[in-house]
């Protein structure tokens, strides 16, 4: 068991450095989008506060993930670690192709896989996870509405201004949104990882049920690797966010990190498990459609909207066959 705990733990951590590596995009693109910050200046700053930000928002994302998905009974070793192989392997799939897809979702969907393989509808917390699908529409459109008005009012307050003065303003204060965003991004899905790293350690016996307390060293560990990750994230979906969804001035790019990391603050502080990605990509296309919905690559905007249709059943097919493959060869 002690084993099997450990690689699962070793996997969690494995995934959390994707997480971030497959999200960087989230954390960076507006603001290399406005040519603000260069990938490598914009990836720095991100990285470290992605690091910070979990021990800010608290840990309550962690509680929901751990024990709000799937019921405690069921979360084995075995279970946890194959909701795990079925994230990674999606999130790198999707890296690959450049798209980007909700590395929290991957999560939630490889988990509940592998969890139904095991112990069918009985298995799942069902308001948990009937919450975490409602927040696939709710958290982009929050961050579309977010931002497309934040950036309306900026609009009427600034429209007798010189763009050249506007923009100077807003480059030096989008340097700050952008740290405001990854210090949300840290947290919500920094969280998820420790929240699965906890489970496995009262799986494995390590930990007590009764109370679900996230060790400091789970916390600091999950927030080192999601921060490394994004400090070496995908430039595939960089790009894709950055520069191929919409043309960002940084006065959008402002508005478009601050209404997402509204949306991502408060989902932190409820619980609440949604994705970076879409709350992001949901600001995103707010500030585009603010200048006129043509000025949004909608076809663009409709692969991604696909990815996030795919991305829960996606991982957790690839779950539910890792875990059968796991029970194939214990029996053999």
């Amino acid at each position: 068991m002690l084993y099997i705990t450990f690689a699962a733990v070793v996997s969690a951590l494995i995934f959390d450095f994707v997480n971030g590596f497959h999200d960087a995009a989230n954390a960076i693109a507006t603001v290399v989008g406005s040519r603000i910050l260069k990938p490598l200046q914009a990836v720095t700053i991100s990285s470290i506060t992605n690091f910070v930000g979990p021990f800010i928002f608290g840990t309550a994302v962690a509680a929901t993930i751990g024990k709000g998905i799937i019921n405690p009974e069921f979360a084995t070793t075995e279970v946890i670690f194959a909701g795990l192989i079925g994230a990674i392997v999606w999130n790198l799939i999707t890296w690959y192709v450049g798209l980007p897809s909700s590395s929290s979702h991957a999560l939630i969907g490889g988990l509940l896989g592998s969890a139904l393989l095991s112990g069918g509808m009985q298995s799942v917390v069902v308001e948990g996870t009937i919450k975490t699908i409602i927040f696939i529409v709710v958290s982009p459109t929050m961050g579309f509405l977010t931002a497309f008005f934040l950036v309306m009012f900026l609009i009427f307050i600034f429209k007798r201004k010189r763009a050249q003065i506007v923009n100077k303003i807003f480059g030096r204060l989008q340097i700050c949104s952008s740290i405001f965003f990854s210090l949300t991004h840290g947290a919500n899905d920094g969280q998820k990882t420790m929240g699965v790293i906890t489970a496995l350690l009262v799986a494995g016996g390590f930990l007590q049920s009764d109370e679900f307390t996230v060790p400091i060293w789970v916390i600091f560990s999950a927030a080192l690797a999601l921060g490394l990750g994004t400090f070496f994230g995908g430039w595939r979906i960089v790009k894709t966010m950055a520069f191929k969804l919409t043309d960002l001035k940084p006065y959008q790019g402002f508005c478009a990190e601050t209404g997402g990391g509204v949306i991502l603050a408060l989902m932190a502080w409820l619980g609440i498990p949604v994705s970076t990605t879409h709350a992001i990509s949901g600001a995103i296309m707010g500030v585009g459609a603010s200048r006129r919905l043509s000025a949004v690559r909608w076809n663009i905007g409709r692969r991604i909207i696909f990815a996030w249709i795919v991305t829960i059943p996606a991982s957790a097919t690839i779950a539910a066959l890792t875990l059968f493959l796991f029970d194939f060869i214990s029996s053999t």
